[in-house]
């Protein structure tokens, strides 16, 4: 039986777990940031990447209170509506503080009694975190990975 789409997407997150944290990066392995673990995701799914990512700093967008990741996400990706149940392999964007701009990614993993999502964290690296109150509170949305390709 052929695997699902968010399942091979698990799939390819879980096997980034244990990449060091690097800004900027995205090689399994050696280092990925969040946007880095999701730009490896899509390599694995996908080939090669639909857009250059320009380089960015640790900041970035905060200035100038522009949703740059949002509007990439948008772009790439498929939009799920709001309130709509969360489902395994979707990619889940994170805004950290009230009232900034929403810059952290992750991929849904688990769902039901115990959920759990894949990301690359700042001082711990790739690893796979319970989807706990906090951090639900935290979601500005949810992306499913293009129909084509997988």
């Amino acid at each position: 039986m052929a695997m699902s789409a968010g399942a091979r997407a698990v799939a390819a997150a879980r096997g980034w777990i244990g990449t060091p944290y690097v800004h900027q990066a995205s090689c399994r392995g050696a280092g990925a940031d969040c946007l880095g673990l999701v730009r490896g995701i899509w390599r694995e799914l996908f080939g090669a990447e639909p857009a250059h990512v320009p380089p960015y700093t640790p900041d970035w967008g905060e200035a100038g209170r522009e949703e740059i990741l949002w509007a990439a996400a948008i772009r790439h990706l498929r939009p799920r509506p709001p309130g709509a149940p969360a489902a395994a392999g979707e990619v889940i964007l994170f805004r950290m503080r009230e009232g900034a701009v929403a810059k952290h990614l992750g991929l849904q993993a688990e769902v039901g009694a115990r959920p759990s999502f894949v990301h690359a964290y700042s001082g711990h690296g790739v690893l796979e975190s319970p989807l706990t109150g906090p951090w639900v509170r935290r979601v500005a949305a949810r992306f499913a990975f293009p129909d084509n390709g997988i």
